[in-house]
């Protein structure tokens, strides 16, 4: 039944119980592989698009950080307003529309002929892009019982694997035609859109409509001391997994070359790197189910980014090729806790304000990319550092910290009980 955070009960709701392969599930698990392909497209084919735009080989890193930070701000706006209309309007709006918005802006992304232009369509794909993940997990989260959400978070995070092998594959075997990638991207989600239109609405949401509560109000998260900070962790606890995939994996071409190895293949490293990471989210879901904790979990997973961020600078990169590729695949499996943390931030918050939160906060940690990005200009600096490798560890020792800290204070949500609201 749905009850107050006061304790006052609610309404009663029917009792059918979802596995972890029902539709919602599956359906999820294909959104994030959606998801992963597209974050994996733009870097796999960021050279050769942007070789193809007439871009200077020079230009090349400004303007694929300028890019991405456009991008992740289209997925923090985008996710707080998707957040904000899934609890308004329901869980399954968000999970049609904004797959319709990520797959035109997607399939437009095929036909851009200069930078602008391909900085306006990243921007709208990521507004389109930041209701997937978040919205799928809130509904799973609410529909499968509380011992079978860890299993349903790791079942939706297998499906990553395969996008993360099919961004690979179809550049590699397209002869690198990016046009056809983002043409094909674009298609997937839009085939998806008929599987949306067969996902139930969740119960607990639907238990709602009757109670006179407030329903997505953003502000509530700003105006009570204690919630805000229960958001403020939520986000920066997600902070290491953007420094790895921003910074060190997508620039590891630019590691490469610090580190004077040769024959690194950037497309390549993106691919197993988040086969890692799509593995690293797998193993988080059976790993918090089998400890029965989602913070033991998270600082698990903290140990093994900061063994591999370690290594990775003292050993310069393994001195080869080859042992990058191990060191980005240690690196993406320890960064695999996305799903992890969007399964926290889903259980850490009332129904009405769940999917504000669960769609908001992965994206708002997306959207401090910029902010990761800027520190480590400012660290690289002639008047700070001026060192592009000292720089990155300093940067990666500030976030690894943060999200350290906030994992301290954050809250068992472990089998915990989500028929509750916030007033």
């Amino acid at each position: 039944m749905l009850i107050s955070s006061t304790g006052k009960r609610i309404k009663p709701m029917q009792q059918k119980q979802y596995g972890i392969l029902s539709l919602p599930v599956i359906v999820g698990a294909l959104g994030f592989f959606v998801d992963v392909y597209d974050l994996l497209l733009f870097n796999i084919v960021r050279r050769s698009s942007f070789r193809d735009l007439g871009v200077d080989e020079n230009s090349m890193k400004h303007i694929g950080e300028s890019i991405i930070s456009w991008q992740m701000l289209g997925l923090t706006i985008g996710g707080i307003a998707w957040g904000i209309l899934g609890d308004k309007k329901g869980r399954k709006s968000v999970l049609f529309g904004s797959i319709l918005i990520y797959s035109l802006a997607t399939i437009a992304n095929g036909f851009v002929t200069d930078v602008n232009q391909y900085t306006c369509l990243r921007f709208i794909a990521g507004l389109g892009l930041a209701g997937e993940l978040g919205a799928s997990i809130t509904l799973t989260s609410e529909l499968l019982p509380k011992e079978k959400r860890g299993l349903a978070a790791a079942v939706i995070a297998s499906c990553g694997v395969l996008g993360t092998l099919a961004a690979y594959y179809i550049h590699m075997l397209s002869n690198e035609n990016w046009r056809l990638c983002y043409f094909i991207g674009g298609a997937m989600g839009l085939c998806l859109l008929l599987l949306r239109v067969s996902v139930l609405e969740s119960r607990m949401y639907e238990s709602m409509k009757d109670v006179k509560v407030q329903l997505g109000n953003f502000w509530m998260l700003l105006n009570n001391r204690e919630r805000f900070f229960r958001y403020m962790r939520g986000i920066l606890i997600g902070l290491p997994v953007w420094y790895i995939i921003g910074v060190l994996i997508t620039f590891s071409d630019e590691f490469a070359k610090q580190f004077g190895i040769t024959g690194f293949d950037l497309p390549k490293a993106l691919m197993l790197q988040y086969i890692a990471l799509a593995v690293g989210d797998m193993c988080a879901g059976f790993l918090s189910n089998y400890l029965r904790s989602r913070r033991k979990t998270l600082f698990i997973y903290y140990g093994i980014i900061s063994v591999f961020v370690f290594l990775f600078f003292a050993l310069k990169g393994g001195g080869n090729s080859f042992n990058m590729y191990l060191l980005c695949m240690g690196l993406g499996f320890g960064a695999g806790i996305s799903v992890l943390y969007i399964t926290m931030s889903a259980e850490q918050f009332g129904t009405n304000l769940r999917a504000t939160t669960a769609v908001s906060i992965p994206n708002l940690v997306r959207g401090c990319l910029p902010l990761i990005l800027f520190l480590f200009q400012f660290l690289r600096s002639h008047f700070m550092l001026a060192d592009y490798l000292k720089a990155a560890w300093v940067t990666g020792i500030i976030v690894i910290t943060i999200g350290f800290i906030s994992a301290l204070y954050t809250k068992e949500s472990f089998g915990k009980d989500l028929d509750f609201i916030e007033h």
